[in-house]
C-alpha cells in the first residue's frame, strides 16, 4: 500500500498539548492515512497516550492544527455523529456493571443496531470469551477486561480505531489473537488504526508505518521495514537496538 496515495484521515501540524504549563506533546507535522496501521512507539511518558486522546477528540490541543476526516475539518468542529466513527481502547479500560455480553452490546443498543446480541456473541467467540459471556464484567482479570473492551470497540464498526497498549496484560497466545483479530478487522473494513505499544516486536508485526515519540516530539515516522532496518535518525536506531537510556 502506497501511503502517499491514500486519503488523509488526520492532519497534524504544530500541535502542542500542555498540562500545568508543561508541553507533553509537540509535533511539527504528521499525517495518518486511510486504511493504514500506524504504530506509536517510545518510552513511558513519551506522549503516546496523550496523542491518542487528542486524536480521539477527548482532549483539546493547547495550540496547533488537528484536522480529521476526508473533508479535513478541525476535529473540535466535527459533529458527534461523525466522531462516532472513532473508537478508542484505553490502556486501563473500564467496564460497566452487568454481564460481559451486556458490555459489548452497549454501543450497539445506543446506535439501535439490529441483531445486537448475535453480533456481540460473535465477537466474544472470536476473542475466545464466549464461555464468560454471562459472567459479571466487574469480576474479570485485567487481561479479560482488555479483551472485552476490544470486543466492545469493534462491535460498533469504527472507521478509526485508537489502541493504547491493548495487549499489555495478555499472555503470548492472546497477544497473537488480538493482533490477528485487529488486522483482520482492518483488512475487512479498511479501518485506520493508530496503535500505541511498548512492544517493538509487535510493532514490526502489525504496523504499516511506525512513529517514534520522545519527550512528546515525533522523532521519525517511516515504513515499518525502514524504521527497523535503516532508520534515518540515530535516536531511532538507539531505541530500536535497546541502546537508549531514558
Amino acid at each position: 500500500m502506497g501511503v502517499a496515495m491514500q486519503p488523509v484521515v488526520y492532519h497534524v501540524e504544530n500541535l502542542e498539548k500542555q498540562y500545568t504549563g508543561r508541553a507533553v506533546v509537540q509535533i511539527a507535522r504528521v499525517e495518518v492515512v486511510q486504511g493504514e496501521v500506524l504504530c506509536l512507539v517510545g518510552p513511558t511518558g513519551a506522549g503516546k497516550s496523550t496523542l491518542l486522546r487528542l486524536l480521539a477528540a477527548l482532549e483539546r490541543p493547547t495550540s496547533g492544527v488537528l484536522r480529521f476526516g476526508l473533508q479535513q475539518r478541525p476535529i473540535a468542529d466535527i459533529p458527534l455523529a461523525e466522531r462516532r466513527q472513532i473508537a478508542m481502547l484505553f490502556q486501563r479500560p473500564l467496564l460497566l456493571h452487568g454481564t460481559v455480553q451486556a458490555n459489548v452490546e452497549y454501543g450497539l443498543r445506543l446506535r439501535r443496531i439490529r441483531r445486537y446480541s448475535e453480533k456481540a456473541r460473535g465477537l466474544l467467540n472470536q476473542l475466545r470469551l464466549g464461555e464468560i459471556a454471562q459472567q459479571p464484567a466487574l469480576t474479570l482479570s485485567g487481561g479479560q477486561i482488555q479483551l472485552v473492551a476490544l470486543a466492545r470497540a469493534l462491535a460498533v464498526d469504527p472507521q478509526v480505531l485508537l489502541l493504547d497498549e491493548p495487549t499489555a496484560h495478555l499472555d503470548p497466545a492472546h497477544v497473537a489473537l488480538v493482533e490477528e483479530v485487529v488486522r483482520e478487522y482492518q483488512r475487512r473494513v479498511g479501518a485506520t488504526i493508530v496503535w500505541a505499544t511498548h512492544n517493538l516486536f509487535q510493532a514490526r508485526r502489525v504496523a504499516d508505518r511506525v512513529a517514534l515519540l520522545l519527550d512528546g516530539q515525533l522523532i521519525e515516522v517511516a515504513r515499518a521495514a525502514t524504521f527497523f532496518e535503516t532508520p534515518a535518525d540515530p535516536r531511532t536506531a538507539a531505541f530500536v537496538n535497546g541502546k537508549m537510556i531514558y
